[in-house]
């Protein structure tokens, strides 16, 4: 067995005690914004993603949309609320790091540390309530069949976190050790996480004052799937303590199927993808296919569906037009775009900062009645 980090020895910093570049309350970007002026190609492209929203809606299939944490660290809040408010989304889909600057913008209203500075002092990522809170909401969701994103969500929107006693935890773990083993063992990660940490048993306050600028509890009150797809290191919950690898592979994992289910119904609907050059492409093709092989089984295949990229990298490839370029131009090595061009149906390319085209999109779609209400 080779040797093993022990994040027990680390010295963990109060979240307090650093200096943030974002300050939620004075950077948000407010729906009525006016946006950057734009080429008439991606004014045509904006158009047709108007139009195959509203044929979605009308023909009751999903709209998903994914982003990249930068989307939530940019202010883009409040236009997110806003398209799951107006009915337009039924899903939405980030990576880990989205999740925690959503999260630490409700928590304290500030997010986006100085990464150079504080990996010199030693303190990149090692604070206390990111890691401690987070982390502890992960734990509690996979006992509660939660998802991720709606674990912390959850925690966001209720102010807290509701702690079981050990001994209901170990004696759900007997009895339902044959019946329901991801839960029993879920049961046990919790009384353990419990016990180390001497956690008392019921309600624990978490408040959130900044808690109007989160997406996630914002979803989680409009009961749509908001879900995280992370990777294991690539997020600073990863450095504290408490940090519980089976509870994030098991409600990532319920997340991926989530969005999958969602990614299964797509024919006639709608998949958008801002800012995301890893996490949205590498989910996507993964469920399209599983998506793809129970269609085909039914004997049909999905083929109508629209998407449409939106990135700051320049393409001067036709992507729509002209297919997959050859592996010596340099846009074949842009990741998204090639991914998706394989996907079937349609896809178009735009390059907008991830601000201006949400706000582009929700003026547009302003511009026309509101679909139905997803409650109704």
């Amino acid at each position: 067995m080779h040797p093993r980090f022990d994040r027990d020895r680390l010295r963990v910093f109060p979240l307090s005690s650093r200096e943030n570049k974002v300050v939620i309350e004075r950077d948000h970007i407010p729906v009525n914004h006016k946006p950057c002026e734009i080429t008439k190609r991606t004014d045509v492209a904006l158009g047709e993603l108007v139009d195959r929203i509203r044929n979605s809606k009308n023909k009751k299939r999903p709209v998903v949309m994914a982003f990249g944490a930068h989307t939530i660290k940019n202010g883009m809040a409040p236009t997110l609320i806003q398209l799951m408010k107006d009915g337009w989304l039924n899903h939405l889909a980030t990576n880990g790091a989205g999740i925690i600057h959503d999260w630490e913008f409700a928590y304290q209203g500030e997010s986006s540390e100085d990464v150079r500075k504080n990996v010199s002092d030693g303190r990149f990522g090692i604070w206390e309530e990111t890691g401690f809170y987070i982390n502890l909401a992960i734990i509690v969701g996979a006992w509660e069949d939660l998802g991720y994103g709606e674990s912390v969500g959850k925690m966001i929107h209720t102010e807290g976190l509701e702690v079981p006693k050990v001994s209901e935890l170990y004696a759900f773990a007997e009895r339902h050790v044959s019946i329901d083993s991801d839960r029993a063992s879920a049961a046990i990660d919790l009384a353990a996480t419990i016990v180390k940490y001497d956690i008392p048993h019921g309600f624990m306050r978490i408040p959130h004052p900044f808690k109007k600028y989160s997406v996630q509890a914002a979803a989680y009150e409009l009961n749509l799937p908001f879900t995280s797809h992370p990777m294991i290191g690539h997020d600073i919950i990863y450095n504290h303590p408490l940090n519980h690898g089976a509870a994030i592979g098991r409600t990532a994992l319920r997340d991926f199927m989530s969005f999958a289910h969602n990614i299964s119904q797509l024919e006639h609907g709608v998949y958008i993808s801002i800012g995301s050059a890893v996490m949205s492409p590498m989910i996507f093709e993964k469920a399209f296919s599983m998506a793809q092989n129970i269609s085909l089984k039914k004997g049909r295949a999905i083929e109508n569906h629209f998407i449409i990229v939106a990135d700051l990298a320049e393409s001067q490839w036709d992507w729509q037009n002209s297919g997959e370029p050859p592996s010596d131009d340099p846009a074949y090595y842009l990741r998204y775009c090639k991914t998706f061009s394989r996907m079937g149906g349609e896809m178009r390319y735009v390059t907008l900062d991830n601000r201006d085209f949400l706000l582009l999109l929700h003026h547009k779609l302003h511009s026309v009645r509101s679909p139905i209400s997803l409650s109704e």
